[in-house]
């Protein structure tokens, strides 16, 4: 089987298929780097799992993280999560040099408060370098992805940028206008912080390019890919802020309600989740191409999704925002 082949487990399935595999998230692999990452461990992963047997590697939520460092509080339904990217890659790459690499972090525990500045600081030299001329092959591959990515990467780039600005805060505390999305707000900020909406772009152009050559790998093996989408999405994420039309807020783009579920058998009293809740009229009216680009965006990185929460499909509540939860 070559690098371009598909695995022989992806659907549709025939009436009698069983497969097994195994849930790992990238996170938890070993690195030199302090976190997982879709480097060479990653790799090695996938060959040990065709040496067991196991057709399937499962992952948690990929997307960048924000409170709590969840996988399931993420920053964007469509953008990875740059701790993943793999600096040994980037030194291959000659986008980074060993020495610009040297850590010592703990090998069997992720210390995100460590992890995170080292990563930045990695992903920063390597955009300085491309800027300078390293890698100039790589400057068509980079345009023709924002290109591609624009109706999502434009929006999320901004967000990120303005969030490191104002120091990582909730965007509901930014300046008014920019919580608004006022037009001239934006373009002002475009302007103020093109350099960093670049880098962000870069980054994630750098992300999905090693997970093209991670999935190629996996598919070389034989082995199927398992992504895992959210049912709902993170109150403080570039999804929410840049399309508030589809969630149920009020005037100041506060959620109105929350998500939650029903008392069942794994919770008596059910669950307050805390995610805004979906204009569902708003997404119908559009043909619900907002969630169907959600579906799209994960199923070019895996071969299947796992839908998180599915309960949230069969029964959810709408939770007044300002409830508590018992």
């Amino acid at each position: 089987m070559n690098g371009n082949s598909a695995p022989t487990n992806v659907p549709p399935f025939p009436p009698d298929y069983r497969a097994s595999g195994l849930l790992l998230h990238v996170t938890s692999l070993p690195s030199l780097y302090g976190i997982g990452d879709l480097g060479s461990s990653a790799c090695a992963w996938v060959d040990r799992l065709h040496d067991a047997g196991q057709g399937w590697w499962q992952a948690l939520p990929l997307g960048p993280t924000g409170y709590g460092n969840s996988p399931y509080q993420a920053l964007s339904s469509f953008a990875g999560n740059a701790l993943l990217i793999s600096p040994a890659a980037l030194i291959s790459d000659g986008l980074l040099k060993a020495s610009d690499c040297e850590s010592h972090f703990a090998p069997d525990v992720v210390d995100y408060d460590a992890v995170i500045p080292f990563k930045q600081r990695l992903l920063q030299t390597a955009w300085t370098n491309f800027k300078a001329g390293d890698r100039k092959d790589l400057r068509p591959a980079f345009d023709e992805f924002s290109a591609q990515q624009e109706h999502w990467l434009e929006d999320y780039a901004l967000f990120r940028a303005l969030k490191a600005k104002h120091r990582g805060a909730y965007y509901l505390e930014w300046p008014r206008e920019l919580v608004q999305r006022n037009p001239d707000a934006l373009a002002e900020s475009r302007r103020e912080l093109a350099s960093q909406i670049e880098q962000v772009r870069f980054a994630q152009f750098l992300l999905f390019r090693q997970g093209d050559q991670l999935k190629e790998h996996a598919h070389a093996k034989g082995v199927g890919l398992i992504g895992d989408l959210r049912f709902f999405v993170s109150p403080d994420s570039s999804d929410v802020w840049a399309n508030p039309e589809l969630f149920l807020l009020d005037e100041q783009r506060r959620p109105l309600f929350v998500a939650g579920v029903p008392p069942d058998y794994f919770a008596a009293q059910g669950q307050l989740w805390g995610n805004p809740v979906f204009n569902w009229d708003a997404l119908r009216a559009a043909d619900y191409r907002w969630c169907i680009d959600r579906l799209r965006a994960l199923l070019a990185h895996v071969d299947v999704i796992r839908l998180d929460h599915f309960r949230g499909f069969a029964a959810a509540w709408h939770v007044p925002a300002d409830a508590c939860s018992v």
